[in-house]
């Protein structure tokens, strides 16, 4: 056999032989350790290029530390290959089978825009591999259109709304406009609000709302409509927000909704939005992250290390990115590797740390329970430092439903 070996022309053929010959005396040849390989999806051109920027900044300085550097789990090295789906849903679906089926990624992450998330879930689902959604927040995601192989690290619009209503006066009435996003965004966020809000806050009502597209350029309407619903009506007044990109807050302020005693609340958002806020001292909302509130070694890190390599403070979707790739170490670590079986069994109920907390994927519907924030804007607010903590709004204290599958 030795001789043979050293034939060149046989040596692919002999070199199978010897392998079955090995394996039939019960002998296991060594074999190297492939890449893990993760396909991270985001929106990175586009009205939420921004909100993509960051959760790639934070998945991938997520996966540095929580590998101490090496970018290794079990001894095998990761790649990360990220794509850019244009905000387009046809293109996040065809870069998911791409994906899995072409650059055989064991995992994958994504998207930032919610109707491209919600296209890329049946793909997962034919391909029979984890689709880890990070950021999209479509109630549905993790509701009727879930499948066993979807997991959220990013909240849900129903967690944001229990966060939002949580931040609503709970001993006086209240009467609520809306502006949403006319996207499942913005829809399933109204609606998941007047239901978190029938559950904690039952003396707020939404009364009225509207809906507009992201390239809106004139929102005098849509702020004349709702002016005319609350106007009149008895109790404190409100025009909320569930929108993504350029916020409309500083417009309707420019129409003087205080003549009618109404106040906006705008919700959390990225840095650059809020910080155009500061002269709204004293209003209230609810937040998934901001960098100054949770107190743990993870987010002491990341905030030491964003302000080092970017000069700025971590932002909301640098920390969803960075719970992301928490969740992917956590749970292929668990596992013992990628099969896809085993990494849903680890996965369904795991806690794992992120910078905001500990999240914990619930079995029932895979969505990562987790803390979020009531803040009061600073009355000696900040460019970056605007926010103070009214509340931490513990996971257990918000009625997150599971939404039977369809």
């Amino acid at each position: 056999m030795t001789a043979l070996l050293n034939k060149t022309p046989l040596r692919t053929s002999l070199l199978a032989g010897v392998t079955l010959t090995l394996s039939s005396l019960g002998i296991v040849a060594p074999s190297l350790a492939q890449d893990i390989k993760v396909c991270l999806i985001a929106s990175k051109t586009g009205a939420l290029e921004a909100y993509a920027k960051q959760t790639e900044n934070g998945f991938m300085l997520g996966l540095e530390h929580l590998t101490k550097g090496t970018m290794a789990i079990n001894g095998r090295k990761l790649a990360v290959l990220v794509k850019d789906d244009q905000l387009k849903p046809d293109r996040g679906k065809a870069l998911l089978e791409e994906c899995y089926n072409d650059d055989k990624a064991d995992l994958a992450v994504g998207t930032t825009g919610s109707p491209i998330a919600l296209a890329m879930l049946p793909v997962a689902e034919d391909a029979k591999k984890v689709l880890i959604v990070e950021p999209a927040v479509a109630d549905s995601i993790t509701g009727d259109k879930r499948n066993r192989y979807i997991f959220r690290t990013g909240r849900s619009s129903y967690q944001d709304a229990l966060a939002n209503a949580a931040s609503v006066p709970a001993n006086e009435d209240v009467v609520i406009g809306m502006l949403g996003l006319d996207t499942a965004f913005g829809r399933d966020g109204v609606k998941a609000y007047k239901d978190a809000l029938a559950a904690i806050r039952p003396r707020a009502k939404i009364i009225a709302e509207e809906y507009a597209a992201g390239n809106t350029a004139d929102f005098a309407p849509f702020a004349e409509r709702l002016f005319g619903a609350l106007k009149d009506k008895p109790g404190k007044r409100i025009i909320g927000f569930i929108w993504a990109g350029a916020h409309p807050m500083a417009k309707f302020v420019d129409m003087k909704p205080d003549r009618f005693n109404i106040a906006l609340a705008p919700g959390g958002n990225i840095l650059p939005a809020m910080n155009a806020w500061k002269a709204f001292a004293g209003t209230e909302g609810g937040i998934y992250y901001y960098h100054g509130f949770p107190k743990n070694p993870q987010n002491d890190w990341l905030k030491a290390e964003y302000v080092k390599r970017f000069n700025t403070p971590p932002d909301f979707f640098v920390a969803g990115g960075f719970a992301a790739a928490a969740a992917v170490v956590a749970g292929i670590t668990k596992a013992g590797g990628t099969d896809t079986e085993k990494l849903i069994t680890a996965l369904e109920g795991l806690t794992f740390d992120t910078p905001k907390g500990p999240m914990t994927f619930r079995k029932e519907d895979h969505q990562a329970l987790q803390d979020m924030f009531h803040f009061r804007i600073r009355k000696d607010a900040k460019d970056n430092d605007l926010l103070e903590l009214v509340a931490t709004i513990p996971a257990k204290d918000m009625p997150l439903p599971v939404v039977p599958k369809k």
